[in-house]
């Protein structure tokens, strides 16, 4: 298949640059992936499309405010620096700017020397290995002096780095947030629990790849980032537990959707697992275990649209993504929702 065959035209007006003001009051498009039937609702009304038998299963992971804005020592030139995996001995990779000015030697400073780094090489793609020097916890530290790393199609400053967090996020480590959580709030699942259904958590740290645009032409040809996911024995044995009692086990996000195919035996049962998952879903693929998926509205031409394209058919969503054009649904990561069931 072709990039090509998965671009929608989108008006630049309807990318949301800011959160709404109530979670659970964003705009619900619901899709029947049999018929390619869509109704329109709100987040709050997720509770009418659920029973007691299902599971919903989502992902936990915390963003990191990992962007950090500094000073080159010595002269004070700006820089940038966006961590993206942990290298252990205080040593991260990272994406700098501005990177001619970023070799192997360059020292840096932010808040006021609270933090001080030096690049110790390059390696392939053009990141850096940065090793940091700074008192406490880094963590801690980050919480200070980081800024949420928004994708770059948000052009706003957040006023509430929460916002960018969903209200069940626990386990720091990504570049980026889960985004289809981020309607959900706290007395929303309370609700959902109270159903009956079944409420399992996954962690997969979001990667930036997940925006890097697919540049070759056949979509078959594009190297899929790599993640790393945990599923605990008590998710794999709610998710084994709802099949077995013939309920629907519905993915909270492409993140949930992509851990759980990674680790799912062919017979769509499930263990505790936990590793680096590259998996790459595009028409054609066999789901194993996802029945119904709560997702954003996708960049044209992404990997995720092609996932989503995989479930329910790519002429299905792409009918559906215009409709939601029409409708003026808002799009991406503060955008409005789906449910593809």
């Amino acid at each position: 298949m072709k990039t090509s065959d998965f671009y929608y035209d989108l008006p630049k007006e309807l990318i949301a640059q800011t959160p709404i003001e109530k979670r659970d009051e964003s705009r619900l498009l619901t899709l029947d992936r049999e018929t390619g039937a869509t109704e329109n609702h709100h987040f709050y009304e997720l509770t009418d499309f659920l029973t007691p038998k299902d599971c919903l299963i989502l992902n936990d992971s915390r963003v990191l405010p990992a962007r950090l804005l500094g000073q080159r020592l010595p002269g004070g030139g700006a820089c940038e620096v966006l961590l993206l995996i942990d290298r252990g001995e205080k040593v991260w990779e990272c994406l700098v700017r501005p990177g001619k000015k970023m070799r192997v030697g360059a020292k840096l400073s932010f808040g006021n020397g609270e933090l001080t780094a030096e690049v110790i090489e390059e390696v392939e793609g053009g990141n850096r290995l940065v090793r940091f020097d700074y008192e406490g916890i880094f963590l801690e530290v980050l919480e200070h002096l980081g800024k949420m790393p928004l994708p770059p199609y948000i052009k706003e400053e957040l006023q509430d780095q929460e916002r960018y967090q969903t209200v069940y996020s626990k386990v720091l480590g990504s570049a980026a947030a889960p985004t289809a959580g981020l309607h959900f709030t706290k007395d929303l699942l309370q609700k959902i629990g109270d159903m009956g259904v079944g409420i399992g958590y996954v962690t997969l740290h979001v990667g930036l790849g997940t925006f890097r645009p697919v540049k070759e032409d056949v979509i078959e040809e594009h190297e899929m980032h790599k993640e790393y996911c945990v599923i605990s024995q008590e998710t794999a044995d709610l998710i084994n537990r709802t099949k077995a009692n013939g309920g629907r086990c519905i993915c909270v996000g492409t993140t949930s959707c992509r851990t759980l195919e990674s680790w799912a035996a062919e017979d769509g049962t499930m263990k505790a697992s936990a590793g680096w998952t590259g998996i790459y879903i595009y028409p054609g693929y066999k789901f194993k275990v996802m029945d119904a998926l709560i997702t954003n509205f996708h960049l044209p031409e992404s990997t995720l649209i092609m996932l989503v394209s995989a479930f329910a058919g790519r002429e299905h969503i792409l009918d559906a993504y215009n409709e939601a054009v029409r409708e003026k649904y808002r799009f991406f990561s503060f955008g409005d929702a789906m449910f593809i069931h």
